[in-house]
């Protein structure tokens, strides 16, 4: 009964996964269609991940209400209903409207499962869960280049994900009662039996509270940054062809997703925050692989090793929250780590963009390995913190 929750979760994080990285693959074919400029992807994303963190800040009081495996199927059936709505539309701004629904989905989604698995399984299946997640933002660029090349247009594509979804909600749906199986019930017990409610004040006043917000800030910022803009340091710094940038570009991704399915192995070895340094270090080596003048090779290497070094870092971080905060406080803090998160990785992507645009995109990884320190010594913080702190027995 366990394995077969375990599977259900691990498939609806591939729901969260498989559009993440679509629009990015059919944006090209999209933005002349509706006469905007090529940039107005940005609003689309931004608008989702405004959905994303409102929707993640409210996730403990909503799943406190109805439970994860409710939740969770309500907000795939959300982001299906986008991605349809993204595949009719006729003009920029309709497409704008369902990047509202996508948005609240997609952050809900997260929330949820990061802490039920948190609370209810080991450290491997966290790492799995994510490793997953990158099963899913393959999948989706796949999906939608395969759509493309066959002559099709980009609203076949998105429907053809949009009925992926479909078919993950009517799964999640019959599996419902399979939630209640793991500790006892759906929501986090310890919240149930002690009735406290803690707002989004008393989180931020929480020991170690802050300097773990600024870390997943970081780390987002950092992944999101890595992924955007290495195609353009790849051809404006370093001379690569277009073609080849374009592919070299997905072996950060490859990084991460093999980092995360290791990782899971590790973890038997490892507790968490060693996880975290282990992880910090090697994107460490990375970015100065990138860095250095050592060659094309050498840079090829340096991105796969900085996705490596992300691989571990975020699935340890969410599964330390119950130890960190106490079950009872673990959903709320779930959901304003996810959002510190999201915030980050919303705002300085861009932000190196402007950057770029002022100084040179040869910042690229200057940049990174200033939010990788920022990262490192914000956790190492909050572990101090966390280590002077004594955790109150769990009801």
């Amino acid at each position: 009964m366990v394995s077969l929750l375990l599977a259900v979760i691990y498939v609806a994080f591939i729901s969260l996964g498989l559009p993440d990285s679509i629009l990015g693959s059919a944006w090209p074919s999209m933005y002349t269609g509706f006469g905007v400029p090529m940039s107005y992807a940005g609003i689309l994303s931004t608008i989702a991940a405004g959905g994303t963190i409102i929707s993640s800040l409210l996730s403990a009081r909503v799943i406190r209400r109805f439970g994860t495996g409710v939740v969770t199927t309500v907000s795939v059936a959300l982001t299906a209903f986008a991605l349809f709505g993204y595949s009719i539309s006729r003009s920029f701004w309709v497409m704008c409207l369902f990047s509202i629904p996508y948005g609240l989905g997609a952050g809900s989604v997260d929330a949820a499962l990061n802490n039920y698995v948190a609370l209810h399984f080991k450290a491997r299946h966290m790492n799995w869960l994510h490793c997953f997640w990158g099963v899913g933002a393959t999948a989706g660029p796949a999906i939608m280049g395969a759509t493309l090349a066959a002559g099709r247009t980009w609203n076949i594509g998105y429907q053809t994900v949009s009925a992926i979804q479909v078919a993950l909600v009517v799964g999640l749906a019959v599996a419902l009662p399979l939630w209640k199986k793991i500790a006892g019930g759906d929501a986090a017990p310890a919240v149930a039996a002690s009735g406290k409610r803690f707002g989004l004040f008393a989180g931020l006043k929480l020991a170690g509270a802050k300097p773990l917000f600024t870390a997943f800030f970081c780390y987002c910022a950092m992944e999101g940054t890595a992924g955007l803009w290495a195609s353009s340091y790849m051809v404006l710094v370093r001379g690569v062809d277009t073609a080849t940038a374009a592919k070299m570009a997905s072996l950060f991704y490859l990084g991460i997703t093999g980092g995360r399915l290791i990782s899971g192995f590790v973890t038997a070895r490892l507790n968490n925050r060693a996880m975290v340094r282990v992880g910090q270090a090697i994107g460490v080596a990375g970015i100065l692989l990138v860095l250095l003048p050592l060659g094309n090779a050498m840079l090829y290497a340096g991105l796969t090793l900085i996705g490596l070094g992300c691989a571990p870092i975020y699935p340890a971080l969410l599964h330390e929250t119950p130890h960190n905060f106490g079950r009872e406080q673990s959903q709320l803090l779930m959901g304003m780590q996810m959002a510190a998160a999201y915030t980050g990785a919303t705002l300085m992507p861009p932000v190196f963009g402007l950057l770029a645009q002022a100084v040179s995109v040869q910042l690229y990884p200057v940049y990174l390995m200033a939010l990788m320190v920022l990262m490192a010594v914000m956790t190492e913080e909050a572990t101090r913190v966390f280590k002077k702190r004594a955790l109150k027995p769990e009801a």
